[in-house]
């Protein structure tokens, strides 16, 4: 199973593809490419099809886009360019949460870890957080500021923080050790979508997790052009 993946949901942003291994039952990467920095749509087309490279195109069976939670743009972009190239191929595209595809790798690379807290900047001097235990998300995802972390999780210290971590540095939680994946990338995203894409499950509707509520907000009353 040949699947393309899509994350524009940090400023890490990353387009990969990767394939199902039966023989392993894990998944394989075979190419992932990342833009440091803000993505644009002019930007991220290219991407693909550098990903895709010369015939892959047609041994694609699904798409796998990050849903955030991140910036509206950021993941407006990435969505709507996963649900066109889904729909000009007619392929299902999978949703996934951003924390749980660092989380999926993260864990993959340290399986000893069973406590995990996995932030992502969300700007405005806030992180964008979730906890897992044995692989389960079991808080989150939520937004806040670093310092009011520790209270939120009531008192629960991790094994690990992945993620942008380094957020955490000068509160409580900066001496918690810190796993070297910063980012969601191709297998860890394949993977939280693996249980429904491997099922042949149809993917649910992609909606987006901004977990704020929109900057723009409509004035309280419109005048009339004329008076």
């Amino acid at each position: 199973m040949l699947v393309l993946t899509i994350d524009t949901s940090t400023a890490d942003s990353a387009v990969g593809l990767v394939r199902w291994s039966r023989e392993d039952e894990s998944w394989l990467l075979l190419g992932e490419e990342r833009s440091l920095g803000n993505v644009h749509v002019e930007q991220l087309a290219p991407m693909i099809e550098r990903a895709l490279g010369e015939g892959r195109k047609d041994e694609l069976e699904a798409v796998v886009v990050g849903l955030g939670p991140g910036p509206y743009t950021g993941l407006r972009i990435g969505i709507a360019t996963a649900a066109a190239y889904g729909d000009a191929l007619g392929l299902p595209v999978y949703g996934v949460c951003g924390l749980d595809a660092i989380a999926d790798e993260a864990l993959g690379s340290e399986p000893e870890t069973k406590n995990l807290l996995v932030v992502t900047d969300a700007k405005r001097r806030e992180v964008f957080w979730a906890r897992y235990r044995d692989g389960q998300r079991t808080e989150g995802p939520g937004v806040c500021k670093p310092s009011e972390l520790p209270e939120l999780l009531g008192g629960f210290v991790p094994e690990a923080v992945a993620g942008a971590a380094y957020l955490l540095d000068g509160g409580a939680l900066q001496d918690v050790r810190k796993s070297c994946v910063v980012a969601p990338a191709a297998a860890g995203l394949a993977r939280s979508a693996s249980r429904a894409m491997l099922a042949g499950e149809a993917p649910a509707p992609l909606a987006a997790l901004y977990l704020r509520p929109p900057d723009a907000v409509p004035p309280a009353s419109m005048k009339g052009v004329l008076s």
